[in-house]
């Protein structure tokens, strides 16, 4: 709607918003902050975060000569302004959707874009890699790393910080409070003495006082711990100082004028320097400013109630019934406790946390630390259960691996979003959990491939004596119907579902119902493995010797994953057949919807009948033609 953002629609790169009058910007404001909304509206997507930083955006690519200068956005929850004023207004409508927008900034989308993202607490190690990168090129360049409160809880973000501000390199880090959870309320005199101590005049100061007193070591030891001690007082910005950084902070990060004021100022100031701004996450839009969670990523809205718009109601999601299983559980046994990395709503904790808070431990954007608190937990007597997305937990691997299973603990992982992930993407798809998680000693992986399934497999996770992990994929089942005292599944047993001949399809968790789906026209045996580890070596080696062909489907890179399992399983065992593994491809697959993705690898029913009946032609095991139905 041009009439409705016109001065926004003037501008086509960051040039054209650098060409603007200062005073024109708090329109551009208000009209970027319209359009945003307008735009998430149709195509659901992140909103909350994005809405809290649209002054902070105008200001930072009107100071900076973006792209030259790097501009680098943690996480990317919060860079749709950045994509509207960087050349990508006009496609804002394909977000997040097939050959669309990434819903994260991507470098092979916009040289605007200088760093991918999707998860938390990278921006300022790679800002510090390219500040170095600049200096080592002889190239003079701000490198501006963008930051939230929550991502700052990451370890890696102080590692960063921690080698960064010891570098002689021009690199800033603005850091976006929008919680305030480490500074009081901004005001008056916080503003005044942050632009003030951003200015030339303290500047010079500071660094001219440095300098005379290097004959006076003592004395200028005394004048720096006082200055220090000053800041810290009133502004709250010791850790960062004593971490070498020049900290000024926090203003108010809505003033666009103290925004460009500070930001200018500080631009002159050599060496590593951050900026702490105050935000409100969802400003402008009263939904979303009440309900920054529920506003944080959304499905289509209507723009003027701000009521989501969702499908119809349908089956309870896995995610859904992992939380039922845990408060149900805990109610019965007062060991378990619950260990979620800052994923309360979507891991499914919320009932749990409300019936039980003294049990409930969200640790922050921290997935280390997660797995290794549920390990000295798990040391004297607890029951932990981590809640965790699949790719979330490949950033606490070691921990997985050293702190969890090389102790045997009793540790129980509800892994989420395993396998693909629809609109989300390549950054946030579990494509390698069962590769990265089978070759690890004493861990037990089950997969469910319904709702019903799933329950059982938890309670199986949660009273087997040592670590387990149980991965379920996003969103619903099947329908299947929930038996809540369903009985734990024996260990490494499997289940045949259909039986049929020459050709068995060995089904790895989601990859059942597709499984189903293709073989009445294969006239296949399809068997619900269960688990990828340990596998029912029984049922593999009877299906083996009673077909001519074995298929292992898995939602799962084919590289290391369950097939692979499969085919070692078979080699131990002296077993020479034709086997055909179906999986993820080796290759980033990219957003779209989840039935696109699936199609696209091939694990649609379609594709499966497609492969495996091409084979068993090749093999001259005569089949019908595939049916029309499956086939289109």
């Amino acid at each position: 709607m041009p009439h409705r953002h016109p001065l926004l629609q003037s501008i086509d790169t960051p040039a054209d918003l650098r060409a603007l009058a200062e005073g024109q910007l708090p329109q551009l404001a208000g009209e970027l902050r319209s359009f945003l909304i307008d735009s998430v509206a149709q195509t659901g997507g992140h909103l909350a975060a994005g809405l809290g930083v649209v002054e902070l955006t105008i200001a930072l690519h009107y100071v900076f000569d973006t792209p030259r200068d790097r501009l680098v956005w943690d996480v990317g929850h919060q860079a749709y302004p950045h994509k509207i004023l960087t050349g990508r207004r006009s496609r804002m409508s394909t977000l997040r959707q097939e050959d669309g927008l990434s819903g994260f900034p991507k470098r092979s989308e916009s040289p605007y874009d200088s760093f991918g993202v999707g998860h938390s607490s990278t921006s300022i190690s790679a800002a510090a890699g390219m500040a170095l990168a600049a200096r080592q090129h002889g190239e003079r360049r701000q490198v501006v790393a963008v930051i939230g409160d929550g991502a700052l809880s990451g370890g890696m973000a102080f590692e960063a910080l921690n080698h960064a501000g010891a570098l002689d390199v021009d690199l800033m880090v603005v850091l976006n409070d929008n919680k305030m959870s480490i500074s009081p309320p901004v005001g008056a005199i916080s503003n005044h003495l942050s632009h003030l101590l951003s200015g030339k005049l303290y500047t010079t100061v500071r660094e001219g006082g440095k300098t005379a007193l290097k004959a006076m070591p003592h004395l200028r030891e005394f004048v720096g711990r006082w200055e220090e001690h000053m800041k810290g007082m009133v502004m709250g910005g010791t850790l960062f100082e004593e971490l070498g950084f020049n900290y000024i902070g926090p203003i108010d990060g809505h003033d666009i004028p103290g925004l460009i004021r500070t930001l200018r100022n500080m631009r002159g100031i050599p060496g590593p320097r951050l900026l702490h701004i105050v935000t409100q996450k969802g400003r402008g839009y009263e939904p979303a400013e009440g309900q920054p969670v529920t506003y944080h990523g959304v499905t289509p809205f209507d723009r003027h109630t701000g009521r989501l718009i969702k499908g119809p109601a349908g089956s309870p999601s896995y995610t859904q019934i992992f939380g039922s299983w845990l408060a149900d559980t805990a109610e019965q046994d007062p060991r378990l406790v619950g260990i979620t990395p800052a994923m309360c709503e979507g891991s499914g904790l919320t009932a749990f946390a409300k019936r039980y808070p003294e049990r409930f431990f969200d640790v922050g954007i921290a997935e280390q630390h997660a797995v290794t608190l549920a390990a000295g937990m798990a040391c004297d007597g607890l029951k932990p259960v981590v809640a965790i997305y699949s790719s979330f937990l490949q950033r606490a691997y070691d921990q997985l691996i050293h702190d969890v299973c090389l102790q045997n603990l009793d540790v129980t992982f509800a892994v989420d979003r395993g396998g693909l992930v629809g609109p989300d993407g390549a950054t946030h798809a579990g494509s390698i959990d069962l590769s990265f998680g089978r070759c690890i000693p004493n861990l037990v992986i089950l997969a469910p491939s319904d709702e019903n399934e799933c329950r059982a497999m938890l309670r199986t996770a949660y009273e087997y004596p040592g670590p387990a992990l149980v991965r379920y994929p996003r969103g619903g089942g099947c329908g299947a119907i929930i038996d809540p005292a369903a009985p734990a599944l024996a260990i490494g047993r499997g289940r045949v579902l259909r039986r049929g001949r020459h050709c068995a399809l060995l089904a790895f968790g989601s990859m059942v119902a597709p499984a189903l789906a293709a073989a009445d026209a294969l006239d296949a045996t399809v068997a619900d493995m269960r688990f990828v580890k340990p596998l029912d070596v029984q049922l593999i080696l009877e299906l083996a010797a009673s077909h001519d062909v074995l298929v292992t489907l898995e939602e799962n890179a084919i590289a290391g994953g369950a097939g692979s399992a499969v085919a070692e399983l078979l080699s131990e065992h002296g077993v020479v057949m034709r086997l055909i593994h179906l999986g993820l491809p080796d290759r980033n697959v990219e957003h779209a919807e989840h039935a696109a993705q699936l199609a696209a690898c091939g694990l649609d029913a379609a594709g499966i009948s497609t492969r495996v009946h091409a084979e068993l032609e090749r093999l001259g095991l005569h089949l019908a033609p595939v049916p029309a139905a499956i086939a289109g």
